[in-house]
């Protein structure tokens, strides 16, 4: 009788110290990012609208976009300045830094940000940090970023508030992937005129063939990349072309099309058909 009650005494223990865990690492992180007079006048609505704590959990780790968003929903977080303020945005990685930086770039330009600069950039053994400095009028939105970081198959894992105009982003790219048009054997893609140079994924394909409309005075600056955005080839043509074939080994993942003088040459369509899969 004695054992057995000993045994339940035991996984009682385990039990309440597992939730008390629990509740402690989603305490801590929301105490990490709202002031602390907010969360000691909250607390019990915090609580409250963390309930069940069980849903803001992924995994073994606390889902911080999802807490981030909770608190916004709630009044409880301000992400927007009385004026425009520098903004500076840390991000995060295990994965290639060229690719980091490439995804990160496009990422920022689709949800407004143009215009910011490279503060520092550091790569050591275990991850790789790039810092960024912008004027804003308010603190990135998580959510927004999460949002638009999914399409290239990338997750936020972890966010720091360092200050409310400093940020810190622990990214998850292991699954990462440009978000770009990836081609197939027999489709046929038409790019449009763009003031930027266009970037395909070539990794399902053979080959390539490029016919440029008559329109165009295309001088082709092609560059093929691996999977992690190390350039491999670059093929330059300084005469006009109407048309180029391409063959791609098997570490050619992307394609970036261009012109070797100014995309202005290309007035008109480029008609992408590929050739063979892989």
């Amino acid at each position: 009788m004695v054992k057995v009650f000993f045994a339940i005494l035991l996984a009682f223990s385990i039990s309440l110290g597992d939730e008390v865990k629990e509740v402690d690492l989603l305490t801590q992180k929301i105490q990490t990012l709202i002031e602390p007079q907010v969360y000691k006048q909250n607390s019990a609505y915090i609580d409250i609208i963390f309930s069940p704590k069980s849903d803001y959990y992924s995994g073994d780790r606390v889902d911080a976009v999802k807490i981030i968003q909770t608190l916004k929903d709630n009044g409880l977080l301000n992400l927007f300045f009385e004026k425009p303020s520098e903004v500076t945005l840390h991000f995060k990685t295990s994965g290639s830094p060229l690719f980091f930086v490439k995804i990160m770039g496009d990422t920022l330009n689709n949800i407004g940000y143009y215009r910011y600069v490279t503060e520092e950039s550091n790569l050591n053994s275990s991850e790789f940090t790039w810092t960024i400095n912008l004027t804003s009028e308010y603190a990135t939105d998580p959510l927004i970023l999460q949002q638009e970081l999914s399409k290239s198959g990338c997750n936020i894992v972890n966010i720091y508030r360092n200050s409310p105009t400093d940020w810190t982003y622990v990214v998850d790219m292991r699954d990462g992937e440009l978000n770009v048009e990836t081609l197939m054997d027999g489709m046929e893609v038409k790019l449009k005129r763009s003031l930027y140079a266009k970037w395909i994924n070539v990794s399902q394909v053979k080959k390539l063939l490029i016919t440029s409309s008559p329109r165009n005075s295309w001088y082709p600056y092609i560059a093929l990349y691996d999977s992690s955005l190390h350039l491999l080839k670059v093929i330059k043509r300084d005469s006009k072309r109407s048309n180029i074939s391409l063959k791609f080994k098997d570490n050619v993942h992307y394609v970036k099309i261009s012109d070797i003088y100014t995309l202005k040459n290309i007035r008109d369509d480029l008609v992408l058909t590929p050739i063979g899969a892989r």
